[in-house]
């Protein structure tokens, strides 16, 4: 039976954008390797004993179901920065072009489909963290903030409710007997747990990022196929 990658969009591009960071927004280099690297879990070596009694290993390769990547549309509407005051037009911004040339760039791919939810009406200005720190530290004040250390916060909707339901719907119907997931936290342990009930042989590739405590006791496989990142202080 064929395998099945799901992947959790906002969390790939945190990870690409922390491997390439050359590529950050390279919508065409970011399709193309959620492609390579999700089809990269279907290859696999695997022991054997040649003719001569030797052991030797074996590639082996399994049938991809679909690629089913997560994601929202980007932030479009126009806003203004509480510290400048100047109208800032978020649909123009690199981070909403490179959102949208990324999800046309999937769904023009082969076996590749795209899962949007939707961005919670309630965005909000927010203090970048590292200036938050800086202000509890008491470096410097409120009236020393510029523009460029607040950003807008947003949240997604519906994107844990959708890798919720492909789970459910690719176990119940025995569509696939692998699930790989890319994501690094627990919001996935109850569908990772209801398709082990199943049968399902559950993968979490968390692109080489910790993982926390107690959670292979959910997963049948821990695997990276991505480039490992250098290391640096505090990587989270």
């Amino acid at each position: 039976m064929p395998t099945a990658v799901l992947v959790d969009g906002a969390y790939f591009i945190k990870r690409f954008r922390r491997i390439e960071p050359q590529n950050a927004y390279n919508a065409e280099r970011a399709a193309d390797l959620v492609h390579r690297w999700a089809t990269a879990h279907l290859s696999k070596l695997i022991p054997r004993v040649n003719g001569q009694g030797q052991e030797a290993q074996q590639r082996h390769r399994k049938e991809l179901y679909r690629i089913f990547f997560y994601d929202c549309p980007p932030l479009d509407t126009k806003q203004h920065n509480p510290i400048s005051k100047k109208a800032v037009d978020f649909s123009k911004s690199k981070e909403a072009l490179f959102r949208k040339e990324l999800h046309s760039r999937l769904r023009s791919k082969r076996k590749v489909a795209l899962r949007l939810g939707h961005l919670s009406k309630d965005v909000k200005w927010t203090i970048k963290p590292a200036k938050i720190a800086d202000l509890l530290k008491g470096k410097i004040q409120i009236a020393d903030l510029t523009e460029d250390d607040v950003s807008m916060d947003t949240r997604q909707k519906g994107v844990d409710m959708r890798i919720g339901v492909d789970v459910a719907s690719l176990s119940f119907k025995k569509q696939v007997d692998q699930i790989v997931l890319f994501a690094g936290d627990a919001d996935f342990v109850p569908a990772a747990k209801m398709a082990r009930r199943e049968g399902i042989d559950f993968i979490l590739d968390p692109m080489w990022q910790s993982i926390p405590d107690g959670l292979m006791e959910h997963i049948d496989g821990l695997r990276s196929t991505c480039p490992k990142p250098p290391p640096r202080m505090n990587d989270n």
